[in-house]
C-alpha cells in the first residue's frame, strides 16, 4: 500500500524567480517613468539593472546558458549606449549583435514562416533605401550589417511561436526608432520612451517564449534547462 506522492519542493534557484521578475518589472517601470518625466538620473540608474535582473530570472527558471548570454550581451549594449560617443555606440551595437547571434543559436533549425521572411526582407530593403542618405557616412556600413543580422533574428524568432515572434518584431522596431533618430528624421514625443518600451517588451517576450518552449542551443548541454513546466 502506498501513500500519496509528495509534491516536489522547488529548486533552490526557482524560489527566487518571482521576486526577480517583480524586480525587473519595477526597474522597467522606473526607467520608463523617468524617461517620460525627464528624470535622467532614474534612467541612468534603472537601465543598467534591466537585463541583469531578467537574466537572473531566466537563470532561476533554469533557462539555457545561451539565453543568459543573449541577455547579458544586451546589458553590455545598454550600458555602452549610455554615453553619447561614436565609439561607445559601435561597441554597444557589437554587443547587441552578439546577443542576436545567441538568439539565432537558440532558434536552431526550426522552420520559420517563409512569408514572414519575405515581408521582413521587403521592409528592410525599403527602410535602408530611404534612410541611407540621411545616415552619417561612417555608420552606414556597420548599421546595414547590424540591420541584416537583427532582421534575420526577428524572422527566425517566429520559429518558436507567437511570443518570440512578437519579441523579435519589437526588437526590430526599437532599433529602427534609434536609426531614425540618428538620421534626424521626425520623432515621436518622448522618443527615448518608445525606444525603451519596445526594447524592454522585446527582451521580455523573447525570454518568456524561450522558457515556455524549453529551447536550447546545441552547446547548452543536457540539464541546461531543467524543467519546461516551471512557472515564475
Amino acid at each position: 500500500m502506498t501513500g500519496p506522492v509528495p509534491a516536489r519542493a522547488p529548486g533552490r534557484g526557482q524560489r527566487y524567480a518571482r521576486p526577480l521578475l517583480i524586480a525587473f518589472l519595477v526597474a522597467a517601470a522606473v526607467d520608463l517613468a523617468g524617461l517620460l518625466a525627464g528624470a535622467e538620473t532614474a534612467h541612468l540608474v534603472a537601465k543598467p539593472l534591466l537585463m541583469p535582473l531578467l537574466a537572473a530570472y531566466a537563470m532561476a527558471r533554469g533557462g539555457p546558458r545561451t539565453l543568459i548570454a543573449a541577455l547579458l550581451f544586451g546589458w553590455g549594449g545598454d550600458t555602452l549606449l549610455l554615453p553619447d560617443h561614436d565609439l561607445a555606440f559601435l561597441l554597444g551595437m557589437g554587443s547587441f549583435a552578439a546577443g542576436h547571434i545567441c538568439y539565432l543559436r537558440l532558434f536552431g533549425r526550426r522552420r520559420a514562416p517563409v512569408s514572414a521572411g519575405l515581408g521582413y526582407a521587403v521592409v528592410l530593403a525599403a527602410f535602408l533605401v530611404l534612410i541611407w542618405p540621411d545616415l552619417p557616412a561612417d555608420l552606414r556600413v556597420p548599421l546595414t550589417g547590424y540591420s541584416l543580422l537583427l532582421t534575420a533574428m526577428a524572422w527566425r524568432a517566429g520559429a518558436l511561436g507567437r511570443l518570440t515572434a512578437l519579441g523579435g518584431a519589437l526588437f526590430l522596431l526599437s532599433d529602427a526608432l534609434i536609426a531614425t533618430g540618428i538620421a534626424d528624421w521626425p520623432q515621436l514625443p518622448a522618443p527615448d520612451f518608445w525606444v525603451m518600451l519596445t526594447y524592454i517588451a522585446a527582451q521580455a517576450l523573447l525570454t518568456a517564449g524561450i522558457l515556455a518552449t524549453g529551447a536550447k542551443a546545441p552547446d547548452d548541454g543536457p540539464g541546461a534547462y531543467r524543467e519546461r513546466s516551471i512557472s515564475g
